[in-house]
């Protein structure tokens, strides 16, 4: 029976080509959706944990209150000792120390005198070569001219900053600042690459130094801000990090110095429990409306496809098959046609959230005044709910059509046939 009404489907296409095609169009952007808003969310999440906030992070209870100044005298002291214990709690998350610190930076031109003076935000990691937080940044693909930092004193710029300065590599550049004990800083650096971070808001404000010239001019030896945490293979998740949060902080439960270390997850930071919950909210009712209002499409093509059949089911009538064995048969090609679209539309969303995956789509005009860590390329991405969930409305809505137009076929009269027929 399923091979004949197969055979049938293929040779009559007025029967099946539309059907597939509405299918396979409406499966498509069901699936494709569904990529485009993982891919976001996920974005978001990666790229706030590389740059701004680690899968945790600890500093000190009162640098916490104060997080969005970034104060550099309330920050840890004795960091080795707080690493230590930190890699024996937990041996499985990568720990690594930064700095996030402002500044005034300076280039003279020939005569000593200042050429061009901006305010920047500097970042300090640890630049040596195989470090994991320097392939965790991927800083060195993406020097877009110049070298990485090799020796002591020398600067990246991002690569709208470096245009603002208007400086060439080896040009000098003067770092003026504040120290941990709030003493005056300031520090000539030699500027020897730019690095296009992908991010608007980073690439027109940030400068990198290597970790150990951050210590010297901040006067903070065995001192950090901020000591970041990051989970096997840089994987986020949820449970796992609040679980790890949730026991350190309660070994410091009856510890009454203000400031003894306390870490927050990534959800706890820049506003980004309210944006996650708010996005993944959005994005489940937007799935779930636009899944819905496929399924009304889909099944309406399935009823007008049994619609339009209703002359052939009442031959069929005539001829003596039985409207039973007519109704199952209008059911299983229904089934098919479903099935088939869904593949074909699966595949062929599939293909488009590759695509976006990898080509993307840049919002950098769109981003550029931005505050918030988003990409300048939008990109979708592929995940294993794709490839089942287009199946929902592809088969179960055409055959919901067909099961309701389908019942006409009981209402048929073989004596109003002949009038019909034109007989």
């Amino acid at each position: 029976m399923f091979e004949f009404l197969f055979k049938g489907l293929i040779r009559d296409k007025s029967r099946s080509l539309l059907p597939v095609i509405v299918v396979s169009l409406g499966v498509s952007l069901s699936v494709f959706f569904v990529g485009y808003i993982e891919g976001m969310m996920g974005d978001m999440v990666d790229q706030n944990a590389r740059f701004g906030t680690g899968h945790m992070k600890v500093m000190t209870r009162e640098y916490v209150k104060n997080i969005a100044q970034k104060p550099l005298d309330l920050s840890i002291l004795e960091a080795g000792k707080v690493l230590e214990v930190l890699e024996d709690m937990y041996p499985e998350v990568d720990w690594v120390k930064r700095f996030n610190f402002g500044g005034i930076l300076d280039v003279p031109d020939e005569n000593g005198q200042t050429k061009t003076q901006g305010i920047a935000g500097g970042m300090a990691f640890d630049m040596t070569v195989g470090n994991s937080d320097l392939k965790r940044l991927n800083i060195a693909n993406n020097i877009v001219e110049g070298r990485m930092p090799n020796g002591p004193f020398e600067m990246l710029l991002g690569q709208g900053l470096a245009k603002r300065m208007n400086v060439k590599i080896g040009d000098q550049i003067t770092y003026f600042g504040s120290t941990m004990d709030g003493s005056m800083s300031f520090q000539n650096f030699i500027y020897v690459g730019a690095v296009q971070f992908g991010l608007s808001v980073m690439d027109d404000k940030t400068f990198l130094i290597d970790i150990k010239d951050a210590e010297q001019i901040l006067d903070m030896e065995d001192a950090v801000q901020e000591i970041y945490g990051y989970l096997p293979n840089d994987i986020y998740d949820d449970q796992e990090i609040e679980e790890i949060k949730n026991s350190y902080n309660q070994s410091f439960a009856n510890d009454d110095d203000e400031y003894a270390p306390q870490m927050l997850a990534l959800r706890d930071q820049n506003g980004l429990s309210t944006m996650l919950d708010m996005v993944n909210t959005m994005s489940n009712a937007f799935t779930f409306f636009f899944i819905i209002a496929m399924s009304i499409v889909l099944w309406n093509t399935g009823l007008l496809g049994g619609l339009r059949r209703y002359t052939e089911f009442g031959i069929r009538i005539a001829i003596g098959e039985s409207k039973r064995d007519i109704y199952k048969s209008l059911l299983l090609e229904s089934v098919i046609v479903g099935a088939v679209g869904s593949v074909f539309g699966t595949i062929l969303g599939l293909i488009l959230t590759f695509y976006l995956q990898e080509v993307g789509i840049d919002m950098s005009d769109t981003l550029g005044n931005s505050n918030v860590l988003f990409s300048n390329v939008i990109r979708a991405k592929v995940v294993p709910t794709q490839f089942w969930i287009g199946f929902f409305p592809g088969v179960m809505a055409t055959f919901l059509g067909a099961l309701l137009s389908g019942r006409g076929i009981f209402k048929r009269q073989t004596s109003e046939l002949f009038n019909e027929l034109g007989v």
